[in-house]
């Protein structure tokens, strides 16, 4: 009997009732693997042990941690696994003791529901059922705890992804007199260059050419680089950042200690400065809202939006089609030139097939 490593899984080999069993701890910690090996050794002293799927004696919080450490942290973005933290949070809250094979769609359904009356918005629900979805799902096929995953049986919520806000220029006048200097920088950044919150937090210097006037951005879904022009309005705010630039920060938007910006400060500070400005109903997401409205009002075209905003489909931009249908109008007037070509060309042949003596 003991312990030995099978690639980076820990193995755990045993006898009992004359039969030999090698089975996984499915962990790459050798503790962790060392707890599950003294806790089967002692069922089996016990009586208690028979074979089972390793989910009838995993918590979800178990799962969680193996999640986040193990896979979370290391295939996703610094934002993303911070997201993933947050929303293992309200999860953990509810599922945290439950053994994995006892949790069932009735279950998550209840939680559909507490979430509702905590006021969690129908895509914060849905980010949380994806999340715990994701995690059952390498449970089921590559850490074989479990037979099935219950999260694939419950509807997601339904969500209105038709809302829209965006600021008009005179609201963003009173944006900016209403926010501090350093806010008042990122919001002009954010409305000119249509980044994510996350990806304003993130930006540090060795990402901007201020010499090309560009800036380059690792997306965080697909790991794609795009190098992407920058505007005169958001050059002013680099080179008015790069004056006061803390030497031991790379962060272009940073603390009073060079540090990345808490969230949680940015939104806390924005809001402020959005009832004091006597705005309604404006989110900061709503300021890439902003970005792509504006671009599709002067008549760029969506593929060019697209490409500046890096949204993944273009369907995604549907959204802001009819801010400007006059950016169309050059599509159907080729029609028109190309009639009058045609009957330019017909005129001209009529003229030189008509007899001279006529």
């Amino acid at each position: 009997m003991g312990l030995y490593k099978r690639g980076q899984i820990w193995w755990m080999r045993f006898t009992y009732r004359g039969v030999q069993y090698r089975l996984s701890t499915t962990f790459t910690n050798k503790k962790k693997a060392e707890e599950v090996y003294a806790k089967t050794l002692t069922e089996i002293r016990e009586g208690k042990w028979f074979e089972k799927m390793p989910g009838e004696r995993i918590t979800f919080s178990e799962m969680m941690k193996k999640y986040l450490d193990e896979h979370s942290s290391k295939n996703k973005a610094k934002s993303s696994y911070r997201r993933d933290l947050s929303l293992a949070k309200h999860l953990n809250r509810f599922f945290g003791n439950f053994i994995l094979t006892h949790i069932t769609p009735k279950h998550i359904s209840s939680y559909k529901i507490r979430r509702r009356e905590e006021g969690a918005s129908p895509r914060t629900i849905n980010y949380e059922l994806s999340l715990m979805g994701h995690a059952f799902n390498l449970a089921l096929k590559e850490w074989e705890w479990v037979k099935e995953n219950p999260v694939g049986k419950v509807s997601k919520e339904r969500v209105n992804n038709l809302r829209e806000r965006w600021l008009t220029f005179e609201e963003e006048e009173k944006l900016l007199q209403a926010s501090p200097k350093w806010l008042r920088e990122m919001i002009i950044f954010s409305l000119e260059t249509g980044l994510r919150q996350s990806e304003l937090l993130d930006l540090q210097w060795p990402q901007v050419d201020l010499s090309r006037r560009t800036m380059t951005l690792l997306e965080q879904k697909n790991r794609a680089v795009d190098t992407l022009p920058l505007n005169e309005r958001a050059m002013e705010v680099l080179k008015a950042r790069a004056k006061v630039r803390y030497l031991r920060s790379s962060y272009v938007f940073c603390n009073k200690k060079g540090d990345r910006i808490d969230p949680r400060n940015l939104l806390r500070a924005f809001y402020e400065a959005v009832e004091t400005a006597g705005i309604e109903h404006l989110r900061w997401h709503d300021l890439r809202h902003t970005f792509a409205t504006r671009l599709a009002q002067a008549g760029v075209d969506l593929y060019k939006i697209q490409k500046l905003g890096r949204w993944k489909e273009i369907s995604m931009l549907s959204r802001y089609a009819h801010h400007y249908p006059e950016s169309l109008r050059d599509g159907v007037e080729v029609l028109d030139q190309i009639r009058e070509k045609i009957s330019t060309k017909l005129a001209q042949s009529h003229d030189v097939e008509e007899p001279s003596g006529s």
